[in-house]
């Protein structure tokens, strides 16, 4: 079952996060990650939403979205985001 990794992010160094942007695509492909949604317009249909920017990945499995995240290849891009940038990430089966 597919699972998507969810994230609600406000960047505050885009020089940084650009080129977290930058080094970050290789480690998903190298899971079978894909991107659905990667920043863009976005309007608040109902509720509260803090964040300006969201992004969706798609991965063929929890196990395997999970295994890109703590893996050694995203570990420096994850600390460029870490430090140019604060959000929430979550990880959930779907569809």
């Amino acid at each position: 079952m597919a699972a998507y990794i969810i994230v609600q992010i406000e960047v505050q160094d885009p020089d940084v996060y650009e080129e977290y942007k930058k080094q970050v695509v290789p480690t998903t492909v190298e899971y079978g990650g894909e991107y659905l949604v990667r920043g863009g317009a976005q309007d608040v249909l109902e509720g509260e939403w803090n964040w300006p920017r969201t992004v969706v990945i798609r991965f063929p499995s929890m196990e395997k979205a999970k295994a890109w995240h703590s893996c050694a290849a995203y570990e420096g891009p994850k600390a460029l985001r870490q430090s140019a940038s604060v959000g929430n990430m979550i990880v959930v089966e779907g569809a």
